[in-house]
């Protein structure tokens, strides 16, 4: 059974991004990852803001910022499992990122879903 463990949102402004979640929404910076990736305190589900030139999905006009992530103990599994499945992967390979690594992909609608490890 698969857990969300983040919910991660892509924005084209970090600090505009930090002000509104904080100033607007309450919501508090817990830790930051350089100068593009934010946590942010959401009660037991954090919420990463994370800056990036493209936050649209590939072939499409709809945006496509808020990515849940699934916690999974065996990423390398994860990705044998999501490969029986045939899945479209946007990042096949286990890939390091601040808090473990991950492995993204899309659903058969097109969402971004990603499977992370933590270390």
């Amino acid at each position: 059974m698969s857990q969300v463990c983040v919910i991660g949102i892509y924005v084209p402004n970090i600090q505009k991004a930090i002000s509104f979640y904080t100033t607007v929404l309450g919501f508090e910076v817990n830790k930051q990852y350089g100068s593009k990736i934010v946590t942010l305190v959401h009660g037991d589900l954090p919420i990463v803001l994370e800056e990036t030139e493209h936050p649209m999905q590939e072939g499409s006009s709809k945006p496509s910022g808020v990515v849940l992530a699934l916690k999974t103990e065996d990423i390398h599994e994860t990705v044998r499992m999501l490969k029986d499945h045939h899945v479209d992967f946007i990042v096949e390979e286990p890939t390091d990122c601040p808090p473990g690594k991950f492995v993204s992909f899309r659903d058969p609608f097109g969402n971004v879903l990603e499977y992370l490890q933590f270390n």
